[in-house]
């Protein structure tokens, strides 16, 4: 059986537009890990790994990161970082190897949505154990909770317009101009909301990122206020994100 090159996984596993996907593509895939994920890719290709195992895989790393994050510590947050790091990887590298294959299903889709859904999800649970210092039901594991399930609602908000339109028997695809807000007041807030970026901050990789710098601040402090801080960001922009995207969609041409 032959063995494939990187080259040839990398042209079969990522063609033209993969990286500029849009809502689809993380910025971190673009600047670096699509750089990267072909090498793995490759490994498992000459594996014969198939695509949904190592979806399983992205879905532990990403739920693990969450459970790890809840010990507390500096050592945590920095291993749970890796992990997402990881978690993001396998999340490229699952999709380059089924491209690659000819081995793309809905049932791998699936299994790359709910395993964004889990590391969310586990982040922000593992953030608000971490925040209550042990592992009691507390004020801080309630906003955690709060948290995860906004980030959930977000996502259900997005993939529901593909489940609407495929119920409607309309296509899946979206043109870009739908996705402008009819109300030109209302598509001027969605563009500064964009360029702000601040629905990012609930978000798997930039999550563990800011989770890294706040558990340095903590180690200098010796408390946890910086930890509580992050937490009540995340609550606040879980519940405002939730409900200015679904004001978006509902505004929007997505739905028709």
């Amino acid at each position: 059986m032959p063995r494939p090159s990187v080259a040839e996984v990398r042209a079969g596993g990522q063609p033209e537009g993969v990286k500029e996907r849009v809502n689809e593509e993380h910025w971190a895939g673009r600047l670096y890990m699509r750089d990267i994920s072909p090498y793995l890719s490759t490994l498992f290709v000459r594996l014969g790994v198939p695509p949904n195992p190592i979806t399983y895989l992205m879905m532990a790393c990403g739920v693990l990161a969450g459970v790890v994050l809840a010990f507390g510590g500096l050592w945590s947050a920095l291993v749970a970082l890796l992990l997402v790091q990881v978690y993001l990887l396998l999340d490229c590298s699952d999709g380059e190897v089924a491209r690659f294959t000819g081995r793309t299903s809905t049932a791998g889709i699936y299994l790359d949505r709910i395993g964004h859904y889990l590391a969310e999800i586990a982040l922000l649970i593992g953030l608000g154990l971490r925040a209550q210092n042990e592992f009691a039901a507390g004020n801080w594991v309630v906003a955690g909770m709060a948290a995860a399930l906004g980030a959930a609602l977000i996502k259900v908000e997005t993939d529901n317009v593909v489940v609407a339109r495929a119920k409607a028997g309309l296509p899946e695809k979206v043109a870009d101009a739908a996705l402008q807000p009819r109300s030109a007041g209302l598509g001027l807030a969605r563009r500064a909301a964009a360029a702000l970026r601040f629905h990012r901050v609930i978000q798997a990789v930039e999550l563990s990122l800011l989770v890294a710098a706040v558990a340095v601040v903590d180690a200098v402090r010796g408390d946890l206020l910086a930890t509580r801080a992050l937490m009540a960001v995340c609550v606040a922009v879980a519940a405002l994100q939730a409900v200015l995207h679904l004001v978006s969609v509902l505004a929007s041409r997505r739905l028709e």
